[in-house]
């Protein structure tokens, strides 16, 4: 592995795999449905890599249960050795009695060609490449995966993926500032970014790359800031990304944790209580844990907080301003040393802090897809494009992107990235011009050029 250890441990604990990820399912298995609409073969095969806790599975069943397929769609799912998920396990159940026959196999994406016996229609993934590139070999596992894909593909398959979205902008080394002058936000640079640029796999290594901070009008060791004064960070806008996705995933890991005090409901029903979904305010449903949460604290989110049923509620926008005076104090207690506040980012760092979220920008994914898939050894040459303008879509993130505009001053959009890609024969030169036009959307001219290059040469 390039860099840190994929943690399997924590990966695979119940609070994270049948909770944390056990989320999003419409938008993890909607890709995969709109394939299963395009695919003719009177008993499609479909494989997730990566399951999770099933809610991708879980989707899939229902929109099954009732639809023409139904009781006909081999499923298989591939998931890292060691992982296992209790409500993965209940997905499977269910999902045998609407959608088909399911089985799973344990094993890694790298080795998808040695795990299936024959072609299938449809491959979904969730998050595996942001996972591939942070632990199994950066840019070259990442294409190596690329490249089994059109293998195991029948041509005329489909690869559903979903992935965090990156930036809007030509590279991920176009260098922005960014100022942090909210006290979490640069007590959690100053613990976070020199160990995510020491140990994690990311590509920010070149002299251009270089992270520039200054306080007080002076250049500033980033591990000296004080985080009382506002910081200015000039740096690749990757790496501004990087700090604001983990701060996101730190955030919640410390809610789901109870040490901050109190602990909201990200899941289910109660996590989605909108006052203005497109706003992204909403009302936060939250419980009280057993923490070093001051009176004073406490005192404050119950006056603000109203009863229901057997917990609170609360404006969105009230809960992350007590949400980050709290979770300054468990990031100065975690720094110190504190038996409490100390395990709890240690845990996290484990899990979340060496990853590297924004790996490709739209750009650069849709050319790497397609120029590494011409690259396979199979005996029908393919190429993995969209083909329609609609199989590229993005799924924003409006409560975190309204807390973002309140606590940044250029925030990025925190988002989610869902493409299909169609598995083409470079024979097929209608499909494939479909399939340039389509690219045209999102893509540069050079961007354009290579992948042409690379069909043409792959003929």
């Amino acid at each position: 592995m390039n860099g840190s250890k994929f943690a399997t441990e924590e990966k695979a604990n119940a609070g994270y795999l049948d909770v944390a990820a056990n989320a999003h399912g419409e938008e993890k298995g909607l890709l995969t449905y709109q394939a299963l609409q395009r695919i003719d073969t009177e008993r499609p095969r479909v494989v997730e890599i990566g399951p999770g806790g099933g809610s991708a599975v879980d989707y899939l069943a229902s929109r099954l249960a009732t639809d023409s397929r139904g009781g006909t769609v081999d499923l298989t799912l591939v998931e890292v050795p060691g992982v296992q998920s209790a409500t993965l396990a209940d997905a499977m159940v269910r999902y045998r009695k609407s959608g088909g026959p399911v089985e799973l196999v344990a094993g890694f994406a790298q080795d998808l060609g040695s795990l299936l016996s024959e072609p299938v229609d449809v491959i979904s993934a969730s998050a595996l490449m942001h996972e591939v590139y942070s632990y199994g070999g950066g840019y070259g596992g990442l294409h190596d995966v690329i490249r089994t894909l059109p293998t195991v593909l029948r041509p005329g398959g489909l690869f559903a993926y979903r992935d965090v979205y990156a930036v809007d902008a030509e590279s991920l080394h176009v260098r922005v500032t960014q100022t942090y002058d909210r006290r979490p936000w640069s007590q959690f640079l100053r613990m976070f970014l020199p160990l995510y640029l020491s140990d994690g796999t990311h590509p920010y290594h070149g002299a251009h790359d270089e992270v520039v901070i200054r306080q007080d009008s002076r250049l500033a060791p980033l591990r000296d800031i004080a985080p009382d004064r506002p910081v200015i960070v000039g740096a690749p806008v990757g790496v501004c990304r990087e700090v604001q996705r983990h701060f996101i995933t730190m955030r919640d890991y410390a809610w789901r944790s109870g040490v901050l005090g109190f602990s909201p409901y990200l899941d289910g029903q109660l996590a989605a209580d909108w006052n203005s979904r497109r706003a992204g305010h909403k009302q936060v449903h939250y419980r009280l844990t057993e923490s070093r949460l001051s009176e004073s604290q406490r005192g404050m989110m119950l006056a603000l907080s109203e009863p229901f049923g057997d917990h609170l509620t609360v404006d969105g926008d009230v809960f992350d301003m007590c949400s980050d005076i709290a979770l300054s104090r468990f990031l100065a207690l975690a720094e110190a040393g504190d038996d409490q506040c100390r395990p709890v980012w240690e845990a996290w760092c484990v899990r979340e802090g060496r990853e590297t979220y924004a790996y490709l920008t739209l750009d650069a994914l849709l050319s790497a897809v397609a120029v590494s898939s011409t690259e396979s050894t199979g005996s029908d040459p393919t190429i993995l494009m969209p083909v329609h303008v609609s199989d590229v879509t993005r799924r924003n993130r409006t409560y975190y992107n309204r807390y973002l505009q309140r606590t940044l001053s250029n925030p990025l959009r925190d988002a989610k990235q869902l493409v299909l890609f169609s598995n083409i024969r470079l024979s097929d030169t209608d499909r494939l011009q479909s399939a340039m036009d389509a690219m045209q959307r999102w893509c540069s001219r050079s961007t354009l050029a290579r992948v042409y290059s690379a069909a043409s040469a792959a003929e």
